[in-house]
């Protein structure tokens, strides 16, 4: 049966928001993919096939205020309503001690984790507290690193920290209007980003171990269970990983 809400995803071009626009859209949903380039928001639409939903690609920098305001506004004249923001986007950096690491590189990942989801809940907030009916979801991509660092993960991991703080504040703010906030963190789904675990990564005893990955679809899953909920219900925290990767216990 045809689901008629709307949702925007964030880091759409590949790996987990690639996953979750395309099974929103075989639920669906209408969904907007949104990430830095057209071209890969097009591949990831192509690669989803004949969808219940429909797809629009809309390139845009979620670090950037006007192209954030551009890409609600655009999702606004196509469909007429937002339903659900997926805050995906992001970026990381190689292991490297703080005193190692350039201003720069700070800047980039606080402005792609951190400002963006931010710039991004602001709009979806603001829209959704206006239309009628009133309300809607946003989801946070937490990660695992939102609870424990990597060796040398400070720029990541702090941004990741604060993105709890963002979906506490959004989940207490959105009382009034029906706008329910969730963080999804994630562990070790094979994206590109976490291909460096099949070869050995870092730990925190200083060995260099392989570690455990899992299916991107099944973060997915999860995600869409989250958004399929009615607004008074809300996965508040929902924690997602591979099941033998080194994160509970001491390794």
């Amino acid at each position: 049966m045809a689901d008629s809400r709307i949702a925007i995803v964030t880091g759409a071009g590949s790996g987990i928001g690639a996953a979750v626009a395309t099974i929103l859209l075989r639920h669906g949903w209408n969904a907007v993919f949104t990430g830095r380039r057209q071209q890969k928001l097009e591949e990831a639409i192509a690669a989803a096939g004949k969808t219940e939903g429909r797809a629009l690609a809309i390139a845009c920098d979620v670090s950037k205020p006007d192209e954030v305001d551009a890409l609600f506004a655009r999702t606004k004249q196509e469909f007429g309503r937002l339903d659900l923001l997926f805050n995906n986007a992001g970026m990381g950096y190689k292991g490297t001690l703080i005193d190692e690491i350039p201003v720069e590189v700070w800047n980039d990942v606080v402005a792609a984790n951190l400002t963006g989801s931010f710039l991004c809940a602001r709009a979806a907030f603001g829209q959704m507290r206006r239309q009628e009916p009133i309300g809607g979801r946003i989801i946070n991509n937490g990660s695992i690193s939102a609870h424990a660092p990597r060796p040398g993960s400070v720029p990541y991991t702090t941004t990741k920290h604060a993105i709890t703080g963002l979906t506490k504040t959004l989940a207490l703010d959105g009382r009034p209007f029906d706008i329910a906030c969730g963080q999804i963190d994630i562990g070790n789904a094979l994206t590109e980003m976490a291909m460096p675990m099949t070869r050995g990564v870092p730990q925190a005893n200083g060995e260099i171990a392989i570690e455990a990955t899992m299916d991107p679809q099944h973060v997915a899953d999860a995600v869409l269970h989250m958004a399929s909920l009615p607004l008074a219900t809300n996965v508040l925290f929902m924690t997602v990983m591979a099941t033998k990767m080194p994160f509970v216990g001491r390794g």
